[in-house]
């Protein structure tokens, strides 16, 4: 008799057991997201006042890179790495200027290749996008963003539209799945262009 008195008091009931789980775990998580926010800083978006500039990262990231060239001017991933930063800062001179560097070392990089083609259609100077757009693709005819590109270049800067009907079928050819940046297919962008007067 004092043997079931003593099991049914030691014993929790399975739901207080899970609810009791449930509670520790959301206080964990709460207390982890609170803990962040502290360790973050003020806990403000990034680039608020007071909160975290992601721009003093990248400028230290550029400073080291363009010691590293310094030292070694034959630094292809330095190059290329100062490239990238300077294309996420709209710098696109700059950004021009390492590519160029990079590709001088090592001229069959067909993705530096067309990241520099975009960088030559920000600047401005959309026929050396379509040159370099052009040197991608025979590194690489697979590189899906280079005849994306280039299509985008034929159509909006050079109002080529043969020229950028022809890009994106060779797109279609390379991945009939395709989608561009907007997450809308090349195939229905390619047939609504084509619908087009």
């Amino acid at each position: 008799m004092a043997k079931n008195v003593t099991n049914s008091g030691q014993y929790v009931k399975r739901q207080t057991l899970m609810t009791s789980v449930v509670i520790a775990l959301m206080v964990g998580f709460f207390s982890g997201m609170v803990f962040g926010v502290y360790k973050s800083g003020s806990g403000l978006p990034a680039g608020a006042p007071g909160g975290v500039n992601p721009n003093a990262g990248r400028a230290g990231m550029l400073a080291r890179l363009e010691e590293r060239v310094r030292a070694n001017p034959r630094d292809v991933e330095a190059w290329v790495q100062i490239g990238h930063i300077n294309f996420d800062n709209q710098q696109h001179a700059a950004a021009i200027e390492a590519y160029e560097k990079a590709l001088a070392i090592e001229p069959r990089n067909a993705p530096v290749l067309t990241d520099l083609g975009i960088m030559y259609r920000r600047n401005g100077e959309p026929k050396e996008a379509i040159r370099r757009f052009d040197q991608a693709i025979a590194v690489d005819p697979k590189l899906e963003n280079a005849h994306f590109n280039k299509g985008i270049v034929l159509r909006y800067d050079l109002k080529d539209r043969e020229g950028a009907i022809k890009a994106w079928e060779e797109l279609l050819k390379v991945n009939p799945l395709a989608m561009a940046p907007n997450g809308q297919s090349v195939d229905q962008l390619l047939t609504e262009f084509k619908a087009q007067p």
